[in-house]
């Protein structure tokens, strides 16, 4: 029984109340047991809730995946479905292709009474006339390339033979030089006229180059009358041990006699309608019967064509 007043408990159910201060105590061991007690629920509870935080992580990103799975297949399928589409399309286009060419092929045939075996036979012409085509091609190509290549030789070689003829000519050039400087001025057999005069061609040429007269060679024979220029020359006779010897020269209808003459000696006249002054070199006796020169006239003297 429960006394109203107080709250206590009386009658067999009441327990006897300690003296204040005389409360009895538990062990010590056992309020430590206790309180391990009571932590161990809480770490259990805290790893249970992180345990659960990673699934639902995991649950929620398993979801994303097999939504952007599901949108990536859902594209594929549509592009799959389209690609099958067309190509369901080309395969009908093709076989309408091939059914228009079997029919052209057969208007063909009936055209011109030839038969499949004889078309293939054809085809089979027409492409080895292509590849016989392509080959000759290639052909006249690597001959094309062979010929450009020897060209390239050829001119290589013109340019060095180029460069040898710039030399020669330089050297020329120099020689003729040369020669100018040691031509020889003399007297000639008019006492009021001087005359450089060639002793050799190569002199004559340099002479030729100075280019205020003209010069005719000569090669003359005994006993005959031979036109040089707008004159002629007849060898008379020939002295070759001193050197000597005798020359005709007919000029504007008048015989003029040169007798015992030397080398290299100028023999001078006047000569044409507007006299200028001519000249007669021998340069060499070749034998008893023969002599070589020149005659050298005045740019101005205008030669007949048949007398250079």
């Amino acid at each position: 029984m429960i006394d109203p007043e107080n709250g206590v408990k009386t009658g067999q159910d009441a327990q006897p109340t300690p003296p204040s201060g005389l409360v009895e105590r538990a062990p010590e061991h056992e309020r430590q047991s206790m309180s391990e007690t009571e932590e161990t629920p809480r770490t259990h509870s805290g790893a249970l809730i992180a345990a659960i935080a990673i699934a639902l992580a995991a649950a929620i990103g398993g979801l994303i995946w097999c939504s952007t799975l599901g949108g990536q297949l859902s594209k594929q399928q549509a592009e799959l479905t389209e690609a099958q589409q067309q190509n369901a399309k080309l395969s009908a286009d093709l076989r309408e292709t091939e059914a228009r060419l079997q029919v052209a092929t057969d208007e063909l045939s009936k055209e011109n009474g030839l038969t499949q075996k004889q078309l293939d036979q054809r085809a089979q012409a027409i492409l080895q006339h292509e590849e016989a085509d392509s080959q000759r091609l290639e052909n006249e190509q690597k001959q094309t390339a062979q010929t450009v290549s020897s060209v390239s030789n050829q001119v290589s070689t013109v340019q060095t033979d180029v460069g040898g003829v710039k030399t020669d000519l330089t050297k020329t050039q120099s020689d003729l030089a040369n020669t100018i400087s040691q031509l020889q001025s003399v007297r000639g057999d008019l006492s009021s006229t001087n005359s450089v005069i060639a002793r050799n061609h190569d002199e004559l040429v340099a002479l030729a180059h100075k280019g205020d007269r003209s010069y005719y060679e000569f090669t003359l024979t005994r006993g005959e009358r031979k036109p040089v220029g707008t004159v002629s020359l007849e060898l008379k006779k020939v002295d070759g041990k001193r050197n000597l010897f005798t020359l005709m020269v007919y000029s504007d209808d008048k015989a003029v006699l040169k007798p015992n003459r030397s080398l290299d000696e100028p023999m001078q006249f006047y000569s044409g309608k507007d006299p200028a002054l001519y000249e007669v070199v021998v340069n060499a006796i070749n034998s008893k019967n023969q002599i070589s020169g020149y005659l050298s006239v005045p740019k101005s003297v205008s030669v007949p064509p048949t007398a250079q």
